[in-house]
């Protein structure tokens, strides 16, 4: 704990804590509105629906940004005061951001028909969401350029209001989509929101109107699209792979139990990524970086067991009492129509508690760019949690996939504490270098 709040002292986020809470705040309190929204004017079957098509659309905006964005950030903070090697990455990322959503765009434009039928299967024709989708992807991307900017230039004070900004106008532009057209309006919000974002970043970027000079095509480099290759194809992996799982499960759901049960399970996958958004947060803006910063074992090991002692009993705690306010959460920020929901928190819990515990040693794939390692183990994770969720389902019904999700975190976590055992538990010289 000492480590960890000296790293926060002498950080930049000491600047920035308080309004990043209400940044997580505000988002928490977004995705609450806009669940009650769906469980009141859409209900179950139309909250699948949604999930299905927040899926596909999640993992097209990452292929469209080719999974590029944490690798521009670490560059643009490199060469923020070198205007040669800058104008490089920003003219590379650029350019390969632009080819990429136009391409996607115009299949997905193309293939509008196709993906409805993918997606929906026969409960209605979506088709023009997607073409509405199509349309946005290129603003999404302007807008992931517009962020990794402000990101790598340490503009972190102004991400963060953006991203509070961006939170309240989604929220709204949603709830009044789906306040008028029900669950057509829900669908129209789920593709056009992440791009409405742009409105407001569009501020922070005229404002630094000295970028845009930088950006020629005669600067694009092979060089960084190569360096850039790394991040870009452990974001893509999981941008396509997760969602299609999600996507997977919640179809077999669909047809071996019914549409109604697919919205339960999507309910509770919503309640869960809220009050994750604690501690996904505190792993994004502090393991994530320490781990890039420290060059040992010894650190490393620190780092990990500090976390442990002074976060994991907080989050203990915490889904402890989720779990007895069960029925009062469901009937807040759902309907009664979600009572079954209540079921599914038990292995939920233990799933996401599990979860976290592995992740916060995974980071050090990300940190260290340890490729291979974060793919073989991601393949082996959606393998066994589509596999073991089709089996339960069968047997136990809905609450099968929620009882699959803990067993994948604990097969996850055993293996993550394999690879690492060394630098965990091994006796080690103090000089010996970490994974």
């Amino acid at each position: 704990m000492k480590n960890f709040l000296e790293y926060i002292n002498t950080n930049v986020l000491v600047k920035v804590a308080s309004l990043n809470s209400i940044s997580v705040i505000v988002k928490i309190i977004a995705g609450f509105l806009t669940s009650k929204a769906l469980a009141l004017f859409v209900g179950s079957e139309g909250m699948a629906l949604v999930g299905n098509l927040r899926n596909f659309t999640g993992s097209i905006q990452s292929i469209s940004i080719l999974g590029l964005y944490k690798g521009v950030v670490k560059y643009i903070a490199q060469f923020k005061k070198d205007t040669v090697q800058l104008s490089k990455v920003l003219s590379t990322v650029f350019y390969l951001g632009f080819i990429s959503s136009l391409l996607m765009s115009f299949l997905v434009y193309l293939k509008a028909d196709y993906i409805s039928d993918l997606i929906f299967k026969d409960y209605n024709n979506y088709a023009y969401i997607i073409r509405i989708f199509a349309v946005a992807i290129p603003f999404y991307c302007l807008n992931m350029f517009a962020f990794s900017i402000l990101n790598g230039f340490g503009k972190y004070k102004y991400l963060i209001i953006f991203n509070i900004f961006g939170q309240i106008l989604g929220a709204t532009v949603t709830i009044l989509l789906i306040w008028q057209q029900k669950v057509d309006g829900a669908l129209i919000a789920v593709v056009v929101a992440e791009s409405l974002i742009f409105l407001i970043t569009l501020v922070g970027i005229i404002n630094r109107r000295n970028f845009a000079p930088l950006i020629k095509s005669s600067n694009f480099s092979l060089s960084f699209a190569r360096k850039l290759s790394s991040y870009s194809g452990m974001a893509l992996f999981s941008a396509i792979i997760l969602p299609l799982i999600a996507i997977l499960i919640r179809s077999y759901i669909i047809d071996n139990i019914g549409l109604k049960e697919a919205g339960f399970w999507e309910a509770m996958n919503r309640i869960s990524k809220y009050y994750l958004l604690f501690v996904t947060t505190l792993l994004t803006m502090y393991i994530l970086p320490r781990f890039s910063e420290i060059d040992n074992i010894k650190d490393f090991r620190k780092e990990v067991f500090g976390f442990y002692k002074s976060i994991i009993p907080i989050f203990a705690v915490g889904l402890v009492v989720i779990y007895f306010l069960r029925h009062f959460i469901v009937q807040v920020v759902l309907t009664d129509e979600f009572t079954p929901v209540e079921d599914l928190f038990l292995w939920q819990l233990m799933g996401d508690f599990i979860k976290v515990l592995s992740v916060v040693i995974a980071y050090q794939f990300l940190a260290k760019r340890m490729f291979w390692h974060y793919i073989i183990t991601e393949a082996f994770s959606v393998t066994t949690l589509y596999f073991t969720s089709t089996l339960l389902i069968d047997e136990f019904g809905v609450v099968g996939a929620n009882m699959a999700y803990f067993i994948t975190n604990v097969m996850y976590y055993a293996i993550i504490l394999l690879i690492f055992y060394s630098s965990l538990f091994g006796v080690l010289p103090d000089n010996l270098e970490g994974e």
